[in-house]
This record gives C-alpha cells, sequence and structure tokens, in this order.
C-alpha cells in the first residue's frame, strides 16, 4: 500500500521552547530555596557504540533528555545553558581531517548554530575556557548535572563528563497483510519497512512485539529469546505492539486482531472485554483525574464483561477487593509517552509505589494534568503462572467459572494501545487505528482506511 502521508518537519523552535521551560522551572527553583540564579545546565549527549569488540558502528541514537533540550543529532556533543543570561552554548566535537574522506563533509560550527538554534557553538575542547569566561559568579563555574534515578528502570542518568510517522497507518498495513502460515518476523518487518520508507522513522521506540497464539499472553515478548518467530495458525489470535520513533519522540501502538481475519465468539468476547475498558477509560480522562482511578475503571470493564460472558461469576465489586483484576490484566493501564518509551516522571520525589497485585505496576499514580502524554493499554491474559494459582486460592476460586474459563488455557491476550494527549476537560486520542470487530475484518478482507461511510439513496434520489 502506497501512502497518503510524507514526514512532517519539525521546527526546531520546539527544542528552544524546551530550553525556556527548563529554565524557568529551575529559575523559579533556585529563587525558592534563595539560591544564586548563576551556573549553566551541562549535558553530555550520546556517544556512537560498536558492537560489542569489533569496529561495526551501530545505528546512532541521541541520548534523550540531550536530544529534550538540544534536538542534535549527531554523537560527541555537550550542551549547556546559561542560568544567569538564558544563552544556550553547543560544543560539537572537533573532526579530524580524514573525516571528510571517510564519512562525508565536516561542518562549520556556524552550521550547527543556525540548526540547532542556539546562542553560540564551540568545539568540545573548549569546554572549560568558555564555561570560565561566561560564568559571572566567584570562583570555578557552578554545574548543574543530570543525575536522577529513572523508576522505570531502576538505572541512573549519566551525568556529564568531561576532561577538560504515522505509525496508525503502519498498523494498519500490517492487519491488511497478515495471512496464516506467515512467521510473525514478517509482521515485524512490514512495520518497520512502512514506517521507514514512508514516515521516514529509522528508529523504532522499543523491540517489537509481534506475538501470536499463546505467545500474546507473554507480556514483553519479543526479546531475544522469543525472536517473533513463531508460525501463525488458523484461529490464532495476535497481538502487535510496535511503535516508531521520529526525531526522538516516540510512540506506542498496540493492535489485536485474529490471524485469519475473523473473530471467533470466543475472540469476540475478550476482545470487545478490552475494547470496552480501553473506551471507557478515554471517556473519563481529563485535567485533575487520578490515573489509580483509571486503572480500576479499566480492571472492573474486564471483570463486568467476562462475567457477562460466563467465565467469571459473583460479586465484582467482592472480586475487585481481592485483586482478580491483577490476574487478568498484571501489567499497569499506561506509562508517560515522549522522548523514551516510558517516559519519566511517573513518580515524582517521595511517591511510594503500592504493593497490591496490578497496582504496583503501574508506571505512575499520578493525577492527569493538561498536555500529557500517556498510553491507555488495558489487556486480559490467561497466564497460567497467575491464573491456575487464582484458581486454587480458597479467596479467588469462587469466581472462577472452571467449565468456561479451562476453554481459554491456550488462548494467549489481548491488549488495545492508543497514544492519548489529555485537554483540560477530556482528552485527544492520537492513534487512528481500526478497533472494532467489523472495521478490523473489513481492513483484513482489503477494505481502505479510513473506511468510507456510504449513503444510501431515498427512493427520490435525494441523499
Amino acid at each position: 500500500m502506497a501512502s497518503s502521508l510524507s514526514p512532517p518537519e519539525v521546527p526546531m523552535e520546539l527544542h528552544v521552547m524546551n530550553r525556556e521551560k527548563l529554565l524557568k522551572s529551575l529559575i523559579q527553583h533556585l529563587s525558592i530555596s534563595s539560591r544564586p540564579l548563576q551556573g549553566f545546565v551541562f549535558l553530555q549527549g550520546g556517544e556512537e557504540q560498536t558492537r560489542h569488540c569489533t569496529d561495526h558502528i551501530e545505528l546512532f541514537r541521541q541520548e534523550s533528555y540531550f536530544a529534550y533540550l538540544f534536538g542534535v543529532r549527531e554523537p560527541g556533543f555537550y550542551g549547556a545553558l546559561d542560568i544567569a543570561t538564558g544563552d544556550s552554548i553547543l560544543f560539537a566535537p572537533r573532526l579530524p581531517d580524514e573525516y571528510a574522506v571517510w564519512l562525508g563533509e565536516i561542518k562549520p560550527l556556524s552550521y550547527f548554530k543556525e540548526r540547532y538554534m542556539v546562542s553560540t557553538v564551540y568545539y568540545t575542547d573548549e569546554i572549560t575556557k568558555v564555561l570560565h569566561q561566561q560564568y559571572q559568579g566567584s570562583g570555578n563555574p557552578l554545574l548543574y548535572l543530570l543525575h536522577g534515578l529513572n523508576t522505570d528502570s531502576n538505572n541512573f542518568s549519566k551525568p556529564a563528563d568531561f576532561e577538560g510517522i504515522d505509525n496508525s497507518e503502519a498498523h494498519v498495513e500490517v492487519m491488511r497483510k497478515t495471512k496464516v502460515g506467515m512467521k510473525e518476523y514478517q509482521l515485524e518487518s512490514l512495520f518497520l519497512h512502512h514506517t521507514y520508507m514512508y514516515g521516514g522513522c529509522r528508529h523504532c521506540s522499543y523491540t517489537c512485539i509481534c506475538a501470536t497464539g499463546d505467545n500474546s499472553a507473554v507480556l514483553h515478548y519479543g526479546h531475544a529469546a522469543a525472536p517473533n518467530d513463531k508460525t501463525l495458525q488458523d484461529g490464532d489470535m495476535a497481538l502487535l505492539d510496535m511503535g516508531a520513533e521520529y526525531h526522538f519522540y516516540g510512540s506506542d501502538i498496540t493492535c489485536s486482531f485474529p490471524a485469519n481475519g475473523k473473530f471467533t465468539r470466543d475472540q469476540s468476547l475478550i476482545y470487545n472485554a478490552v475494547l470496552r475498558a480501553h473506551n471507557a477509560v478515554i471517556s473519563s480522562m481529563r485535567h485533575g483525574v487520578r490515573w489509580v482511578d483509571m486503572h480500576k475503571l479499566a480492571e472492573k470493564t474486564i471483570l463486568e464483561s467476562l462475567k457477562e460472558g460466563g467465565l467469571l461469576c459473583g460479586d465484582v465489586d467482592a472480586m475487585i477487593h481481592e485483586r482478580l483484576g491483577a490476574v487478568l490484566m498484571p501489567h499497569g493501564l499506561g506509562h508517560f509517552l515522549g522522548i523514551d518509551t516510558h517516559d519519566p516522571g511517573g513518580y515524582l520525589q517521595g511517591a511510594e509505589r503500592s504493593k497490591e497485585p496490578g497496582l504496583k505496576a503501574l508506571r505512575t499514580t499520578r493525577e492527569l494534568l493538561e498536555g500529557m502524554v500517556i498510553t491507555v493499554e488495558p489487556g486480559c491474559y490467561f497466564i497460567d503462572a497467575l491464573l491456575v494459582p487464582a484458581m486454587e486460592n480458597s479467596k479467588t476460586s469462587k469466581y472462577f467459572n472452571l467449565q468456561e474459563i479451562n476453554k481459554f488455557r491456550d488462548f494467549g491476550g489481548v491488549r488495545i494501545e492508543s497514544d492519548v494527549y489529555v485537554t483540560s476537560n477530556g482528552c485527544v486520542n492520537m492513534t487512528k487505528c481500526p478497533r472494532e470487530i467489523q472495521d478490523i475484518e473489513a481492513v483484513m478482507a482489503g477494505a481502505s482506511w479510513p473506511i468510507l461511510k456510504t449513503t444510501i439513496p431515498s427512493a427520490n434520489g435525494e441523499i
């Protein structure tokens, strides 16, 4: 399918605004704490990496915080923000003459100044001299370095150290070309090709998850030990969690659909349970809403649907109290999305994670604020490691219709994930994929997307 889209131009003013927001926030913090409004925010960009001990250079991707502030695509840079003046300074590596022979033109400093809209540009071997010259305080320049714990990865950010396209369209393309007998990695290949060919997206936001059959109950399928290599079988449900990255910013989208293009009754039951949860959350989101409440809403909606479908029985509120929702959806409802797939900021200083099943997996418990971008990704999975203990537990076994639930032991799972922008009185779903069963089946049968709505003429020829 040829794409109707072309990669959008990203204005470098975006990063100018990001720098201004950081300086404004930092100055406010320094003023409140009666500290001098002097010094530099100093960051180190990413370095090129080779494959283990070889000279094979891996495709470079900029360090996220550096990308957020400066938008620099090249490796080996440093950057500084002068708190006293608001000036932005880039430091570029001084490249050897041989660079021009093997890797192309050596760009002058003026090129980087204009391209990245900064105040000044120097070479990295001038960092010490420049910072001393520009510092307006006494003694050595005061540097504010990046060093904080990423509460998702549990890794610390590396402080600076020196010596002196439309993803939704790609998912539709994969959906349309999925056929029984294909390999999971062929679906991944279709997605990567489309986002690169038509979207100019050279990087993925994360490792693609192309899970079919019972693999779709493996939440982070697609890693090295499970490399998207299963053959699609008739009757399999496919769960494709894939996102491309454009100008450093990522997306994170999941579509679930039958490999053969037609939903069975059982597949429809589970899919619609998740879709109801997805839609209920998006309908309820707005500035000031607690994310924990949205997670619980998703759980309750799925449990109610499974009770209606005969898989569960009993009081839904009692199921929630016993955390039965976490058996079927062990992950959190969603996460912040930006320059990193799991963008930081989920747990602010002093915030604690819940220790309850399901809730402890939430990547944030904050109230939603206008301007946030967050994923909404409810799911329902049949994972023996969770399901069997729950069916044998005296507190939870009474909620299962064992005859029905056992039919789903090899079902796998369903996840539906959209990228959502929070507004003052609601939200905007930025993901434009087929979600309703009839739309998915139509697209997999060859219909265009978006599906053209037809009207029926009246008897007198009027529409």
